[in-house]
């Protein structure tokens, strides 16, 4: 059997899984890298590199960093500061939550934004007399958008990243993702403000079914919340320093590349934090997302397996017939967006961007296009999981609480994702041309 035949029933058998979730995630991912090396289709001793990957290092210093925020109660305060200034009325309300939800999960966990804000949304809704089922969505969504506009927002992205330079191409910039991520986070809290609240259903519920989950301060030191604070504002600024270009006119000599990387200010971070008991060693353990981690190293194998052997390229050609044989960009970008939407509803997001970000760097480059804008629309549509409540963590934290049904989730859900094709489709060719001069 031809081993890029042997790649493509790993990647199947994967697939499948990640679909069904019959086993957890992160084994399906390990097991799929391990079946790899097993079959030969990568060097045994390529099968767990994944897990000294910078990208893998990387989010797990912004977990840590992310979660001192909440332990010390700062993430909390913020929240609470930010929505009362927006006053009661519903429109205002829901304004302010979505910004406030937006701009902390571009940095922290989407799950930690939405759970540490959730409880102070019940609790205004309560005193205004709003239906909390008024609000909580659109907290949920507001959390999966904000993520979508840096590297660290969600593992998509960080997903994305890894496929480019797994492939041996130039990678993503932290904030490179902002070009659409902050088209599509404006665009989609107007549409909920103006349009998407109108579909939205009013619950009324008691006391008892106003269930509160939140990520409980264990501290509420002024000292530590400035500590957790400043570290992230440095550690973001670093990043955005390595990210400057050294030729860049009047701020070239701040230009950490060469000196400085992502991962490294990640965890020079996440080592400030817990030794200024921020957060505790255990707490700092607890934070990072396993889950994640190991999909994200399971899954490197797996892409270097498709590259290896051919099998990203057969997948390539084939997507490339059914779709005329020589169909334009536009078009490609179009049904990858589609396709990763659809999966992304009822599998992980991470998931779905692991199955098909490589799939799209082999298309883009049977096609002799850049890569970069298909891989794009991949990650943001992977992100646009706003149809269903088992799309995202998110989604799922205010089911309860607010008292939603599935069916609840499809109309302001599928009217966010139409707004999210239509950016995408739009921004990205201009800030990603298909064939670059």
């Amino acid at each position: 059997m031809e081993p890029s035949v042997k790649t493509l029933i790993v990647l199947a058998i994967v697939a499948i899984l990640f679909i069904t979730e019959i086993v957890p995630l992160a084994v399906t991912a390990i097991g799929g890298a391990v079946a790899c090396g097993l079959l030969g289709l990568i060097p045994m001793g390529q099968v767990f590199a994944g897990l000294a990957n910078p990208t893998v290092v990387l989010f797990g210093g912004m977990f840590i960093i992310g979660s001192a925020m909440f332990y010390t109660g700062l993430a909390q305060k913020v929240g609470i500061g930010v929505v009362k200034m927006c006053g009661t009325s519903e429109t205002s309300l829901m304004f302010g939550i979505m910004v406030v939800a937006a701009v902390l999960s571009a940095f922290l966990s989407n799950t930690g934004t939405t759970a540490c804000l959730m409880p102070v949304v019940l609790a205004i809704c309560a005193a205004s007399k709003i239906p909390a089922s008024r609000q909580l969505m659109p907290l949920a969504f507001a959390a999966g958008l904000g993520g979508t506009m840096t590297l660290v927002g969600t593992p998509p992205n960080l997903i994305a990243n890894t496929a480019m330079t797994a492939a041996g191409l130039p990678g993503f910039g932290f904030f490179e993702f902002a070009w659409v991520g902050i088209p599509l986070t404006v665009a989609g809290i107007l549409y909920m403000v103006f349009v998407g609240r109108h579909l939205l259903p009013k619950v009324e519920l008691s006391a008892d079914q106003n269930i509160e989950q939140e990520i409980d301060a264990t501290s509420h030191d002024p000292k530590k919340q400035l500590i957790a604070g400043g570290t992230l504002v440095a550690v973001v600024m670093a990043m955005i320093l390595i990210d400057i270009s050294p030729d860049a006119a009047g701020i070239g000599f701040l230009s950490l590349k060469g000196k400085l990387t992502l991962e490294i200010a990640a965890i020079v971070g996440a080592i400030i934090v817990v030794l200024a008991k921020c957060l505790t060693e255990k707490q700092a353990y607890g934070s990072i997302d396993w889950v994640t981690i190991f999909l994200l190293a399971g899954m490197m194998p797996v892409a270097n397996a498709m590259a290896r052997t051919g099998a990203g390229q057969l997948i390539a050609d084939g997507v490339v017939g059914v779709m005329g044989g020589d169909p334009g960009p536009y078009v490609v970008m179009a049904v990858l967006f589609a396709v990763t939407c659809f999966l992304t509803q009822f599998m992980s997001n991470t998931a779905a961007a692991a199955l098909l970000a490589p799939i799209g760097i082999s298309i883009a480059a049977s096609l002799g296009a850049s890569p970069n804008a298909v891989v794009m629309a991949i990650v943001i549509s992977a992100s646009c999981a706003f149809a269903t409540p088992v799309g995202t963590p998110p989604n799922t934290l205010v089911l309860g609480p607010g008292g939603y049904k599935f069916a609840d989730y499809i109309k302001p859900g599928l009217g966010l994702i139409l707004v999210g094709f239509v950016v995408c489709m739009l921004i990205i060719p201009i800030v990603w041309p298909f064939f670059p001069s």
